[in-house]
């Protein structure tokens, strides 16, 4: 079965990078979201003075269910805080707010990387669910090399990794926002700041550990191209 080729030992690395990283962000939230912040405000509150400030006045800020779902939602401008952040005054949740917060100020003042991230978005999107099943029906019915269904995968995956990558830029932005909006607005002291950052730094370790997958898989494919040369 081509299932169980060498191919997929070069997923192992990724992928136990990956099962850390949650790991990682989840005993961080779990731990800086029991510190509470000296200013006792809560994380729905640090946002909307933060919009305010940066002059947006277009933006909502409302509770959604789940733990740490929390999202910017750019098509009808709601920032969306999960119940842990929303209204506690901890150490993580104003730092989860506040990074939140920062992705409506990228939005507003249309940051590039955000950009041009959204405009790719449909390409990878359509590539993330459409890519594997070509590339391996194309795999299974090829006899005489690689098939055009396997280059099709390819480039569809291809621009889901590509939009990964962006990613990145994004999310660090918006981590260190969220940092100096939070220290300039006098939310957290310079010692809690060490809280928020350790949460989000966690967190941003998600993203990597998503790009590196995606590359790595990405490779993969290119290998089992190669195969059938």
């Amino acid at each position: 079965m081509f299932f169980w080729d060498y191919t997929f030992f070069i997923l192992i690395p990724p992928l136990l990078f990956a099962l850390y990283a949650q790991q990682k962000v989840k005993s961080t939230y779990r731990m800086f979201s029991k510190k509470l912040a000296s200013s006792r405000i809560s994380g729905a509150e640090v946002a909307r003075q933060i919009l305010s400030s940066s002059g947006i006045s277009d933006v909502t800020v409302e509770k959604t269910p789940g733990n740490l779902t929390d999202h910017y939602d750019p098509r009808k401008k709601v920032l969306r805080l999960s119940e842990g952040v929303y209204s506690s005054s901890s150490l993580a949740a104003l730092g989860i707010a506040a990074h939140e917060t920062g992705h409506a100020i990228q939005h507003h003042r249309e940051y590039f990387p955000l950009q041009l991230r959204n405009a790719i978005y449909p390409v990878a999107s359509l590539g993330s669910s459409l890519a594997f099943p070509l590339f391996f029906v194309g795999f299974i019915f090829s006899r005489q090399g690689p098939s055009i269904l396997m280059d099709i995968g390819i480039l569809l995956f291809a621009g889901a990794v590509v939009f990964s990558v962006l990613t990145l830029p994004v999310e660090f932005n918006a981590s260190r926002r969220a940092l100096a909006l939070l220290g300039e607005g006098r939310y957290l002291k310079k010692d809690e700041l060490y809280g928020a950052r350790k949460v989000l730094l966690a967190a941003a370790l998600t993203y990597v550990a998503a790009t590196a997958m995606a590359a790595i898989q990405l490779l993969r494919l290119i290998l089992l191209r190669g195969s059938r040369r």
